[in-house]
């Protein structure tokens, strides 16, 4: 236990996350199970320790902070681990990579039971489908999702400024005045690009090559969190990676289902489970028409964000395609997107239609008074003409 309250001493005292995470005030502290997902790479340990560094004062042993990473818990469980720490004193457990343990699930419910004044906080994959697969944590388990920097976070940490997010109605009222109160501090164009190529996941920051990371990420992201959450076995590993490498380069369409299980040689329903897998993994989302889900047939399948789009087929990049994955990976958080059939604009929450687009291109085309214009090429807007970068201020 020692050992563990110095590796906690030491991470704490060396986080200094730069940018707040805006979901630090969403969480409700007070529950006694809190599960954060995320995609790798999004920040979820930094976070933890963030959590404890603002709660807690580094020698603070109510708090601890444990990784299963940790070879110890191959031989001892996490229910074990937190009734020795709960008669230590302790009441906030941090567990990193939980689903590192198989039966974690059970081992959260009887700590939960046992330990009454206990509270645990955990991260996992966003893979993980906590309530859906796991009914013991059903009614006692509050989940929240961590997700990369927003165009808003990636614009304080280059200027240090300290902007704030808005909501979409807060957008579509009063984006005008939102736009000139940013601009009179900063140009966001500037810093635009740099956020679609590689400002999205928060390694950005390390002297290391943003690409080969990022590719290493995804890697990761397959090879362990789908194969091994899902259960897959290694032999169709090759599988998922080229139907993954398949939808990058067919850019932002409806699927061919068919083409893609003749080209990875497998049948359309397993296909169609891949593809899921890779959603829930934040690799790629997939858009319906209205009232639509899976496993029907989505009507577009796009990568999750645009730095994917760059690390994994950077000299088929469309512009386009590139805009509409910001778009929707900002609206994602809070909002539904829909796309209707046939039709290049967006449903966002059942009842706004937006159209993201260029400028001059609209400018020779008569608007639709009941639609929404995402401009990718201006830095204010009028009327229902939206500039697309604010759309990154929403969370």
């Amino acid at each position: 236990m020692e050992e563990f309250f110095r590796t906690h001493t030491y991470l704490v005292e060396h986080t200094n996350a730069a940018v707040r995470r805006t979901l630090m005030d969403e969480i409700d502290w007070s529950d006694r199970m809190i599960g954060i997902k995320g995609t790798r790479g999004v920040g979820k340990t930094t976070f933890l320790l963030q959590y404890a560094k603002e709660n807690f004062s580094v020698d603070d042993r109510r708090c601890l902070y444990v990784n299963m990473n940790n070879f110890y818990f191959q031989g001892k469980s996490i229910v074990d681990f937190a009734g020795e720490f709960y008669r230590r004193g302790g009441r906030v457990l941090l567990v990193d990579q939980v689903f590192k343990r198989i039966d974690w699930s059970n081992e959260l419910r009887r700590c939960y039971d046992m330990y009454p004044g206990l509270k645990i906080v955990f991260t996992g994959s966003s893979v993980m489908r906590l309530k859906e697969e796991n009914p013991e944590l059903n009614g006692i388990v509050k989940s929240y999702n961590l997700r990369g920097f927003s165009f808003r976070e990636f614009l304080n940490l280059q200027t240090g400024l300290q902007l704030k997010p808005f909501t979409l109605d807060e957008l579509i009222d009063n984006h005008e005045k939102l736009a000139k109160d940013i601009l009179a501090k900063v140009s966001p164009m500037r810093y635009f690009q740099d956020y679609l190529h590689h400002g999205f996941y928060p390694f950005y920051q390390e002297h290391r090559n943003y690409s080969e990371n990022l590719l290493k990420t995804m890697n990761m992201m397959i090879e362990v969190d789908i194969l091994l959450i899902k259960q897959i076995e290694l032999k169709y590993l090759s599988k998922i990676k080229k139907l993954f490498y398949l939808l990058a380069v067919e850019g932002s369409f409806a699927p061919n289902v068919s083409m893609l299980a003749n080209e990875i040689e497998t049948s359309r329903a397993t296909v169609m489970n891949y593809i899921k897998y890779l959603a829930d993994a934040r690799l790629i989302n997939m858009i319906y028409p209205e009232g639509q889900c899976f496993p029907k047939k989505p009507t577009k399948v796009m990568m999750h964000n645009s730095n994917l789009m760059y690390a994994i087929y950077p000299i088929k990049v469309d512009q386009q395609d590139v805009m509409e994955t910001f778009f929707v990976n900002s609206m994602w958080k809070d909002h539904k997107v829909n796309q209707r059939q046939r039709e290049s604009m967006f449903v966002v929450d059942e009842c706004m239609k937006f159209k993201v687009t260029n400028l001059s291109f609209e400018r020779k085309n008569r608007q639709n008074t009941d639609m929404y214009y995402a401009r990718y090429n201006t830095e204010i807007g009028s009327g229902n003409q939206i500039p697309l970068w604010m759309f990154g201020f929403l969370y």
